[in-house]
């Protein structure tokens, strides 16, 4: 129940199952969840990684290939340790950047170089970018981004080598030609639309379900328990041929010895095709029918009342409150997009949010496994080789959700938007449908960002050092006034958590 911000929370996570917890940023009780919403892609789907990121790099680095790039580029193959989610583009220098929610640079790649120090104040004299330029900056939100990052890495790294091109700071020259990072971006997302709407990433998917989606016998599990208590709706971007498919494999193939098989559409109350996020949760678009024996829309708009077993393309979120008979608050939409899925469903519908982070697992096992260094950096101030070690645990560029004991962008969305969060839905099967997660009292876990209780009453009440046979000033008095205060205020959220469990057990709320 508690959140992954702070480090404690990470501990205790671990030592109660990390792999099956639910993080909690606003407080929220299951009980009062009257309908239940799903996206589908890398929500209700898990896609099988790096497999299928790598099958996304290989179709996009075809098509670049297709419009006019280099053959050599067919030379690099795809490595899923280099991208993350929640990198920025700077499409004015053709750096990869990962920075915090104040917009401060964390890492900074140009291709594959790492960039540090001076080489970083070149680029951006106050390792500081406005993040609210959108015509420079682009963020990398969603697992499908990840094949787009690495192909982009990839062409500015075989520019930068290549001698046929002069390397300038804007782009590369090649004779009278000249091809800015900017173009280069806007050839790599044309190619990722081309990919996506030309149907070439899904029928390579279809092709191969075994190889490129997980098949969890969990999720009929989930669904069906979930129906007992509440409505369950999907609304997914995706088409409804591919829906069909996808869910038929996960639903109607995948059934437990002694479960009977019931057709997909039965674990739901709604199912929304097409909805276009995050346009959905706005005006939205025109409601139709689908016909399911062809697959294609029925003409003019649906304005009937809610078919069981029918499929509806577009719509918006308005619409599906008023076919289900359920309001904003009475909802929690689970899915893994933290703007198209979480952020606009927040803030234009006040709708309850999970945010699906399949990076979690990776996330608290590399925590698991460094929990050393982990404490040896809360008690340095001068950490930077250690942390170099650390970071390179999750990859190139590092955690998802931290640099050092900074928070990233995504981090900062994440807190921000998401009520609950996990590595995936299925968790929410180890929790009854009347939990009430209780979120940790925001002030308490800001201040104790980096230290434990622990390490608050070491710090309190350890001896003051003296040199040269006067005390240390200052600092030290400073120090332990702020962990004095920091103590306090620890002991104040003890008694609030013992008053609420005790109020749980009075509800007879599992804890």
């Amino acid at each position: 129940m508690d959140n992954l911000a702070s480090s404690s929370s990470c501990e205790l996570a671990l030592k109660t199952g990390f792999e099956k917890k639910i993080f909690v940023n606003r407080s929220l009780t299951l009980e009062n969840i009257k309908c239940y919403g799903f996206d589908m892609d890398y929500t209700l789907v898990a896609y099988k990684s790096p497999d299928y990121e790598s099958m996304g790099f290989e179709l996009l680095r075809d098509r670049m290939v297709s419009v006019g790039y280099p053959h050599e580029i067919l030379r690099y193959t795809y490595d899923p340790s280099f991208p993350t989610r929640g990198l920025v583009v700077d499409t004015k220098y053709g750096n990869l950047l990962k920075v915090d929610s104040n917009g401060n640079v964390l890492v900074c790649t140009h291709g594959f170089r790492f960039l540090r120090g001076e080489d970083i104040q070149n680029y951006y004299p106050n390792k500081f970018i406005q993040r609210d330029d959108t015509e420079r900056f682009y963020i990398l939100n969603t697992l499908f981004n990840l094949s787009e990052t690495y192909i982009y890495a990839c062409l500015v790294d075989f520019f930068t080598r290549c001698n046929r091109y002069t390397n300038l700071l804007k782009g590369f020259q090649h004779g009278d030609l000249f091809m800015s990072y900017r173009s280069m971006f806007q050839d790599v997302r044309d190619a990722m639309d081309f990919i996506h709407d030309s149907g070439i990433l899904k029928e390579q998917t279809i092709k191969n379900l075994e190889k490129y989606v997980v098949r969890d016998p969990n999720i009929p599990v989930l669904l069906t328990r979930m129906k007992k208590v509440a409505k369950v709706f999907l609304a997914t971007n995706s088409d409804y041929n591919y829906t069909e498919a996808i869910m038929r494999y996960l639903f109607e193939s995948n059934v437990k010895p002694g479960t009977p098989k019931l057709p997909w559409r039965s674990y739901f109350d709604l199912v929304v095709v097409d909805t276009r996020k995050p346009l959905f949760f706005g005006d939205g678009t025109v409601l139709r029918q689908v016909d399911t024996n062809t697959g294609k829309l029925r003409i003019g708009t649906y304005t009937g009342d809610l078919q069981h077993g029918t499929v509806y393309s577009g719509g918006s979120s308005d619409t599906v409150c008023d076919l289900l008979g359920v309001k904003g608050k009475d909802i929690l939409y689970v899915g893994d997009h933290i703007f198209g899925d979480i952020l606009k469903s927040k803030k234009r519908q006040g709708w309850k949010t999970f945010l699906v982070v399949p990076e979690l697992t990776k996330e608290l096992q590399v925590w698991e496994e460094k929990q050393n260094l982990f404490e040896e950096l809360k008690r340095l101030d001068v950490f930077l080789a250690e942390l170099y070690k650390m970071d390179m645990s999750y990859g190139q560029m590092g955690s998802l959700l931290r640099s050092g004991s900074t928070q990233t962008l995504f981090a900062s969305q994440l807190i921000r938007y998401a009520d609950l969060y996990s590595s995936s839905c299925i968790n929410l099967l180890h929790y009854p449908f009347n939990y009430l997660f209780m979120a940790p009292p925001v002030l308490v876990s800001q201040l104790l960002h980096s230290c434990t209780r622990k390490t608050l009453l070491k710090s309190l009440f350890k001896k003051k050092k003296r040199k040269n046979g006067k005390m240390i000033g200052e600092i030290t008095l400073l120090y332990k006034t702020h962990c004095f205060l920091c103590w306090i205020l620890v002991v104040m959220a003890t008694n609030c958590y013992k008053t609420c469990c005790n109020w749980n057990k009075n509800k007879k709320i599992h804890g």
